[in-house]
């Protein structure tokens, strides 16, 4: 093979390789549901207790 048959081939293969991989995405486990939930619950609850700090400054503030 020459050269530019052998770069041809690399890329393609390269381009083959890259497809297959992006076409197989992994399902979601439980585990990581539950991880995804207790990270949305904590983030919640961080919004409510920043909202609870600002009610207190402005009780201060009066």
């Amino acid at each position: 093979m020459t050269q530019s048959k052998k770069s041809i081939a690399t890329a393609l293969a390269t381009i083959v390789l890259l497809a297959g991989l992006s076409a197989c995405q992994k399902q979601e486990g439980p585990a990581e549901r539950l991880g995804k939930d207790i990270d949305e619950a904590g983030q919640k609850a961080g919004q409510e207790v920043e909202k609870a700090g600002e009610k207190i400054q402005d009780a201060t503030k009066q």
